[in-house]
This record gives structure tokens, C-alpha cells and sequence, in this order.
């Protein structure tokens, strides 16, 4: 799965940078700054887009801060159509990504972003998961994982 995504400098306002201290995310690839969003982080955390505005929310619930929420950074997408979400409160979101991470560190291109979940815990804090769902042919022998983000209009 997806274990974190970068995001270019130029898709990423100022702003946004400074407000949540992101300093220590940039990184430079090729030649390009670009922030880095790792699920193994000490307090991991996406920028998503809701309701047309960028923001950064926590990602899933790995150290367990709710009692309610699932303690991972993800949920399947059938899941999510069959009703699991339902009275949960959860609004789609999507997450921007120019590049994502599958173990083994393959980093992959992804043209536009990942959709997510935006669900409240406990105490109303906002908090993300990545949508995944059963890995196309081509992911699992570039990555070797069984499953895989769902990209926005594209597919791996």
C-alpha cells in the first residue's frame, strides 16, 4: 500500500507551508523541491482538498489517538461503497500527489492525486485515509503489493 506520497513545492501554497511547518518535508528530486508525507512519521499527516480548499490533516489512527476509528491510514474503496462509513460522518476528500511510495521504496508517478476519506474522531479532530483497492497487474509486479491507492483519472 501507499506508504506516503511528495507533492511538488509549486502544487503546494506558501502559506500552507509555513502554517504547518513543513520545512522539514522538502525534499529535492530531480532538480524540483517537493514535500514528503510518510505514514512511518512520528505525527503522520496529508494535505487534502475539502470543500476547495487546501488543508493538512492528520493521517489514519496508528497510535491509537481514537478509540473509534480503525488504527490504520486506510480503507478499501468497497468498503467505503458498501456502507462502512456510513454514520461515521465521513466526506470524500481528495489528496494531492505527484509521486507515491510502495514499500521496497518504489517511488511512482501519479498525475493528479489519491482519493480519501475524511472521517471526525472522537474529540471532532479531522482524520484522513487513503481509499485503496485490489492491485491492478502492472502495481503489484512494479511494487509487489496486493493492493494499491485509488488514483484520480488514472490507472497503474
Amino acid at each position: 500500500m501507499c506508504l506516503g506520497i511528495a507533492v511538488t513545492e509549486s502544487n503546494l501554497p506558501t502559506e500552507l507551508i509555513g502554517r504547518f511547518g513543513m520545512a522539514h518535508r522538502r525534499y529535492t528530486r530531480g532538480g524540483q523541491a517537493e514535500y514528503r508525507f510518510l505514514f512511518r512519521d512520528r505525527r503522520p499527516c496529508l494535505p487534502i482538498w475539502r470543500d476547495g480548499r487546501l488543508q493538512v490533516a492528520r493521517w489514519g489512527n496508528s497510535r491509537g489517538q481514537s478509540r473509534r476509528l480503525p488504527r490504520t491510514g486506510w480503507t478499501w474503496q468497497q468498503t467505503v461503497k458498501d456502507g462502512g462509513w456510513r454514520d461515521s460522518g465521513a466526506i470524500p476528500v481528495e489528496i494531492p500527489a505527484s509521486y507515491g511510495l510502495e514499500r521496497r521504496g518504489v517511488w511512482y508517478l501519479i498525475e493528479t492525486g489519491i482519493r480519501g476519506l475524511l472521517v471526525p474522531d472522537e474529540r471532532g479532530w479531522a482524520v484522513a485515509y487513503m481509499l485503496c483497492e485490489p492491485a491492478s497487474h502492472y502495481y503489484r509486479i512494479m511494487t509487489g503489493a496486493e493492493r494499491m491507492p485509488v488514483l484520480i483519472d488514472q490507472r497503474i
